[in-house]
């Protein structure tokens, strides 16, 4: 007979911790589950954190209970791959983020005065800088903004790390000077043909583009999520028109398309009601 569930009446973390326990388990385990490692569950942690910004997006609050679900099974998932190789397990990583959090929060767990919110991001950063250093993490100021962040949040990550030791633009007047100076980089490259090189230019505009968001204090995959959705939305309404019409996008022409984006935009903006 095989064994049963955990029981319901447990707390609900040492039930889950369970579970996956259970799912592991070398003889009663899940044949997929015991298949997997760090490597190949991250890109599902990855994934996972993307559908709890959407559920955010979308202020789905049920959506968002289970999100933060799947997230949380994640961290148990890899905490239970740890213990099995006795590194650290679920215990190990909840009593970390206390501890920094305590230590990082002295104004609140501590002696110090109270803090604005812009000076307790210029606190943090400190904080930050000086476990770097107790680690020997002390080569570069950058070293630890991680790699496999999304590009654009990496680059505003990047500049923002810079910009607290003064490398940053003044203001966002440059910045929109240096945008119109990459473009027309680009342009030149796109005449000259060379694809190395207009990845490169490219990239740069890109990069500004990161830098121009932070100095707005705009988070760039959000906006650009957000101009996602309406892409999405409007190309969608151009297909049920058409559709109206007998016709497909496939059949239709870009000034019949282009005007139906114009109609798109204006229900938009009409008022509702």
């Amino acid at each position: 007979m095989p064994p049963s569930a955990p029981p319901s009446d447990e707390r609900p973390i040492d039930r889950l911790l369970a579970i996956m326990a259970r799912l592991r388990d070398p003889q009663d385990g899940c044949a997929w589950d015991l298949e997997q490692t760090f490597a190949t569950i991250a890109p599902y942690t990855v994934e996972e954190a993307y559908e709890v910004a959407d559920a955010i997006e979308r202020s789905s609050l049920p959506d968002l209970k289970e999100e933060l679900g799947d997230l949380l099974l994640q961290v148990v998932f890899h905490s239970r791959m740890a213990q099995e190789e006795g590194a650290f397990a679920f215990d190990d990583v909840a009593n970390a983020i206390c501890e920094k959090m305590i230590r990082r929060h002295p104004h609140v767990f501590g002696p110090e005065e109270q803090r604005t919110s812009a000076e307790q991001t210029r606190a943090w950063e400190v904080i930050k800088a000086k476990e770097r250093a107790e680690k020997g993490k002390n080569a570069s100021l950058l070293d630890d903004v991680p790699v496999g962040l999304p590009a654009l949040t990496r680059a505003v990550k990047l500049t923002a790390r810079a910009a607290r030791v003064g490398f940053d633009w003044p203001d966002v007047s440059f910045v929109f000077d240096k945008l119109r100076e990459e473009t027309a980089e680009l342009e030149r490259e796109i005449e000259a043909g060379d694809a190395a090189r207009l990845r490169d230019e490219l990239g740069d505009i890109l990069f500004v583009c990161a830098n121009l968001a932070r100095k707005l204090d705009l988070e760039p995959e959000d906006a650009l999520r957000s101009t996602n959705a309406k892409f999405m939305r409007r190309f969608q309404f151009i297909e049920a028109e058409l559709a109206k019409r007998g016709k497909t996008a496939a059949d239709s022409n870009l000034a019949e398309m282009d005007a139906l984006w114009d109609a798109a935009k204006a229900a938009e903006r009409a008022p509702a009601g």
